[in-house]
C-alpha cells in the first residue's frame, strides 16, 4: 500500500487534474452572503467539525428547529449547545484550538452550505436568551467568526440518494446502546438497562 500513497499536491493534480471551472476557485466568500443566510435560516441540521491541540479531530451533529443557528451578522453565527452526554469533545476542542468547520443541510435539498471559521464558547446572558425553548436556556453557546463560506454541490446527495428511500437498510441497524457497548461484552440485562436510560434521557433532556 505504501507504494501507492499520494504524498503531495503535485501527485494528486497529476492524477485528478485541476478544478473544472474558474468559478470553483472563486466561489468562496469571506462572509455569510444573503443567499447563504436564507439557507442557514431554513436549516435544522449542521455538522460541527473541530480538532484539539493534539490534532485529534471530531465531528458532532447539531440539530433543532430550522434556523436554530442564528446569523447575527455577515461575519458571526451563534450555535446553542443543547444538553448532551457531557463529553463536551467539541467544546473542549474549541477552547483549546478555535478553528472549526460547519456543514449545513436541509431535508430534501441536495445542496449544502459550508462555513469555516473560528469559535469561542460564551455564557453571555443576552446570547443565551435568544435560544430559550420551553422556558429553558442553553448553558452556553458557540460564537463563530466566519472566515470562509460557500455553497457545496449536490453530487454526494445524488450518489447516496440520502433523501430518497432507495438505500434504507434491509437489516436492523445497531442501537446506540449497542454502538456504545459493543467492545464491552455487556450482558443482555445491562444492555437493556442502557437502552432504557438512553430513551429516558432523550425524552426528558432535549432542552
Amino acid at each position: 500500500m505504501a507504494n501507492h500513497e499520494i504524498k503531495s499536491e503535485a501527485q494528486l493534480r497529476a492524477l485528478i487534474g485541476h478544478p473544472v471551472h474558474e468559478l470553483v476557485l472563486v466561489k468562496s466568500a469571506d462572509r455569510i452572503t444573503r443567499p447563504m443566510k436564507i439557507f442557514i435560516e431554513q436549516s435544522p441540521f449542521v455538522c460541527l467539525a473541530t480538532h484539539g491541540k493534539s490534532g485529534a479531530s471530531d465531528v458532532s451533529p447539531r440539530g433543532d428547529a430550522p434556523g436554530f443557528v442564528h446569523v447575527l451578522d455577515e461575519k458571526t453565527l451563534v450555535i446553542p449547545d443543547r444538553p448532551g452526554n457531557k463529553r463536551l469533545d467539541s467544546i473542549i476542542n474549541i477552547i483549546d484550538q478555535p478553528e472549526l468547520a460547519l456543514l449545513f443541510m436541509i431535508p430534501g435539498v441536495l445542496e449544502t452550505v459550508r462555513v469555516n471559521g473560528t469559535g469561542t464558547v460564551s455564557t453571555d446572558p443576552a446570547l443565551l436568551k435568544r435560544f430559550e425553548v420551553n422556558g429553558k436556556l442553553p448553558v452556553l453557546v458557540i460564537v463563530v467568526t466566519v472566515t470562509e463560506a460557500f455553497g457545496h454541490c449536490s453530487k454526494a446527495f445524488r450518489r447516496s440518494r440520502l433523501w430518497q428511500p432507495d438505500y434504507l437498510p434491509d437489516d436492523k441497524v445497531p442501537s446506540l446502546a449497542e454502538l456504545m457497548s459493543g467492545h464491552l461484552d455487556l450482558d443482555k440485562d445491562t444492555t437493556d438497562m442502557l437502552e432504557s436510560a438512553i430513551e429516558q434521557d432523550a425524552s426528558d433532556n432535549m432542552y
